[in-house]
């Protein structure tokens, strides 16, 4: 089984239905997506260090991306729980990377865990687990 949406899909449905969304789409595939945004001053808090609710947003983005890849364009599918550890600090002139696996995709929950670098450095800023409810098709 391949994916229900494809790239361009995804971006298309991202940018009519979320254009208020920083993220892009990097790629996908079964059960994985990666996506990205470009950090700059908007994204830092003091210290020059990424925000907490920009890596939150980017690891929530990334799982939704996943899902949708594997199921279609369920708009409402919904973020029911999200828990993130930070692990150090994101470089603050660098894109910011989600990689995206989902452990868990049944007919009403997914499960997605989601590690956050930055771009050029493959060390771990930031782990994440991410739950959707979908709802009834």
């Amino acid at each position: 089984m391949g994916t229900a949406m494809t790239v361009v899909e995804l971006r298309d449905f991202l940018a009519r239905e979320f254009p208020q969304s920083p993220v892009a789409i990097d790629t996908v595939a079964r059960h994985h997506a990666s996506v990205r945004q470009r950090i700059g001053p908007a994204q830092l808090r003091p210290g020059g260090t990424v925000s907490g609710p920009t890596m939150m947003a980017l690891a929530d983005t990334a799982a939704y991306v996943a899902i949708l890849a594997m199921i279609g364009p369920v708009a409402l599918a919904v973020t029911t729980n999200l828990s993130i550890a930070f692990m150090r600090k994101p470089a603050a002139n660098a894109d910011l990377i989600a990689d995206a696996r989902l452990l868990k995709l049944g007919r009403r929950l997914a499960v997605a865990e989601i590690r956050l670098h930055s771009e050029g450095d493959e060390s771990l800023v930031a782990h994440a687990t991410v739950t959707y409810s979908i709802p009834p098709r």
